[in-house]
């Protein structure tokens, strides 16, 4: 650590420390007390750790602070999820992995993905599954209103309709960057029941998906050009980006965006002449 996060770990601490009641923290609070809060004795004693250590951070000494520690300390101050995750921050220490609980999707981003047309836009979590679609996605994939819940992900259909091999015009390609990219999801939570049911459907569903997921693929997200070949609006080129969702951790924003203005009026002509309905 730096000096000055040192500093600004040991102010984080004090304020914590001095806002905590002693009834708060199941302490009888007795009769004199010269300043509000816990007692630095108090906090050590509670954390597990020596009065003479934790006044030291307090005073922003260069000393070594342990996963173990800041748990304690983060228990006893009773902090919230995001001033747990300052902590680890200020004390530059990796958070211990944490599988994120399924958020529901939140009424302003359903809104913000059916503004988005006639520019194709669908929300996806870390497994892949499509949470929300707008006309102009559903226009562009077709036939998703038909599909059960579970068969809503994209590697799924990927690998499992036909007409996606069609639809992509390097689906080869494409099929390498998403998997590169949900092998990454698959390390940050290797625990989660819905992508190990995913893995195992596909692997016994599909020969390709068997074949590419065994090479383990890792590859980071890049914005690139993706081409397709719709059976109705004939050769689309579209630039594509994704954006995580800080409100919703694991949520991201997926949209497709016209590379000329020839590809935008195919856009919005296959939007208009389908009377998809958007997958909200």
């Amino acid at each position: 650590m730096t000096g000055m996060q040192r500093e600004l770990l040991a102010a984080f601490l004090r304020s914590r420390r001095e806002a905590l009641s002693p009834e708060r923290a199941g302490l009888t609070p007795g009769r004199r007390r010269r300043t509000p809060g816990l007692r630095r004795e108090e906090v050590a004693q509670l954390s597990g750790v020596s009065l003479t250590w934790y006044t030291w951070l307090e005073q922003g000494r260069d000393i070594r602070v342990s996963r173990q520690v800041l748990e304690a300390l983060a228990h006893t101050l009773q902090l919230t999820p995001a001033e747990r995750r300052h902590l680890f921050t200020l004390a530059e220490t990796a958070l211990p992995a944490e599988r994120p609980e399924p958020v529901a999707v939140s009424p302003t981003l359903r809104k913000l993905v059916e503004t988005l047309d006639p520019f194709p836009a669908h929300l996806i979590n870390d497994c892949w599954d499509l949470l929300a679609a707008n006309r102009a996605y559903a226009s562009l994939v077709g036939g998703l209103e038909q599909l059960p819940q579970e068969e809503r992900n994209s590697i799924w259909l990927l690998f499992t309709r036909p007409q996606m091999q069609s639809l992509l015009v390097d689906w080869q390609r494409e099929v390498r960057a998403i998997l590169g990219q949900f092998r990454i999801s698959v390390g940050r939570n290797p625990d989660d029941p819905r992508t190990a049911a995913l893995i195992d459907t596909l692997t016994r569903s599909s020969g390709q998906f068997r074949a590419l997921w065994s090479e383990h693929p890792v590859q980071a997200f890049q914005p690139t050009l993706k081409r397709f070949s719709h059976p109705a609006a004939g050769r689309l080129d579209l630039n594509y980006t994704k954006l995580d969702v800080t409100e919703a951790p694991g949520q991201h924003l997926v949209v497709f965006m016209p590379s000329s203005e020839e590809d935008e009026r195919a856009l919005a002509r296959l939007v208009e002449e389908s009377g998809q309905a958007a997958l909200l």
